[in-house]
């Protein structure tokens, strides 16, 4: 037990008192500060040793009333120890409604991660986007799953979650969910917040996730080639819809737009830039970082296509984009119509501009990386394939030098 911390038995004299026993009340101390209830029960003043907090005498009610007391006493430490635990705040109020069952010790993890997830979805456009929503909401499903799996409970204290509740987690994600490991990482990433959560709050002691090693896998990224670019952008379609499609998506290809941010894009997004032409000027969806992108030619062709678009004219956008959903089924459309055997999407157009539109023509990484709206360089080098491309510019420098020997 701390050392600060104490309690006594003492017997209080009732107002107007002019006999009788007096009631018999308990004190807890911490810190100099105190907190005081009545045990229930009296006793008469002068049986009573006020030194040990008891009753005095061998009589069978002094025994009684001395039993009962230390009964009461074992249940304070025991509401101490709780408290200390949990990792709440030790005060003479909390112990005393610990002791009486008026205080929550416990912590629940579904409940909290339900509230997490609710205080999210109240921020939900000005804090955080609904993809990360949506990310959140499957992983608080996929854990409340595994609760109730592993557990037969639909919810548990989160002092229960230690690492070897992670790497079970980890295996039902995997084997019960057939998660693939780069979704199994980032749901118990997401789950991993929920844990900090708890940890800041001082209800889990140690760190859950201190020996988890799991980590996200390289996967390659689908982007176009110069040819399958320049298939897309000449392609005589004659549908409307998969026009309107193409030139969204050939805009994407040269400025490295996501589908979030080019569906979002205004005419007063477009500024002068520093050397007098034009550029994009956003901040993006996903991380709130400036992206400032110089329009090529071909960009620029496609916005004044658009410009007197019914759409266009009344909302202030630069495109009339679709859903996502709707926008990838057209491609795979337009993939097939060129001939592209990739599994083509409107992400593909941002790897595009990354690989093939700007590093394959020599643009530095850092610029690109700026471009890109990227927080640090290694995100881009991994993004946009810069060691295949930059090894293959590398040796093709080497075979110009053995050459020319």
């Amino acid at each position: 037990m701390s050392a600060n911390f104490m309690m006594l038995f003492f017997l209080r004299k009732p107002k107007n008192y002019q006999d009788g026993p007096w009631p018999v009340y308990l004190r807890i101390t911490v810190n100099g500060k105190r907190s005081e209830t009545t045990t229930g029960r009296e006793w008469m003043p002068d049986r009573w040793n006020a030194r040990a907090g008891r009753a005095k005498g061998t009589a069978d009610g002094v025994r009684r009333l001395n039993v009962f007391l230390d009964g009461l006493q074992q249940k304070v430490y025991e509401a101490h120890r709780l408290l200390e635990d949990a990792g709440e705040l030790i005060n003479a109020e909390n112990i005393r409604d610990a002791y009486l069952g008026k205080y929550n010790t416990s912590h629940l993890l579904i409940e909290t991660f339900r509230d997490h997830n609710d205080k999210m979805e109240a921020l939900l456009g000005t804090e955080y986007s609904k993809g990360t929503m949506t990310c959140f909401l499957t992983s608080f499903k996929h854990t409340q799953n595994f609760v109730k799996s592993k557990y037969r409970q639909d919810d548990i204290e989160v002092m229960r979650v230690d690492n070897a509740f992670i790497r079970d987690f980890d295996f039902y994600l995997r084997s019960q969910c057939n998660c693939a490991n780069n979704s199994a990482v980032k749901n118990i990433r997401n789950f991993g917040k929920i844990v900090r959560i708890c940890m800041a709050n001082g209800w889990i002691k140690a760190d859950p996730f201190l020996h988890y090693k799991k980590r996200m896998r390289v996967v390659d990224r689908v982007y176009l080639t110069t040819d399958e670019l320049d298939e897309v952008a000449h392609k005589n379609i004659g549908t409307g819809r998969l026009s309107q499609v193409r030139d969204i998506f050939l805009f994407c290809c040269y400025t490295g737009l996501a589908y979030i941010d080019v569906q979002k894009l205004r005419s007063s997004d477009i500024v002068k830039g520093v050397d007098g032409e034009k550029w994009i000027d956003i901040k993006r969806q996903k991380t709130s970082t400036s992206a400032r992108v110089p329009l090529l030619p071909a960009a620029l062709n496609l916005i004044a296509r658009y410009a007197d678009h019914p759409h266009c004219e009344r909302t202030g956008k630069v495109f009339p984009v679709s859903s996502n959903q709707k926008m990838n089924a057209y491609l795979k459309e337009i993939a097939d119509l060129c001939n592209i055997d990739k599994p083509v999407t409107f992400h593909t157009a941002r790897h595009t501009f990354a690989t093939t539109v700007t590093l394959l023509n020599g643009v530095p990484i850092e610029s690109v990386s700026k471009m890109l709206g990227h927080t640090n360089l290694r995100i881009t080098q991994h993004y946009a394939k810069i060691l295949d491309i930059k090894v293959g510019a590398d040796m093709a420098a080497l075979k110009t030098k053995f050459a020319s020997r």
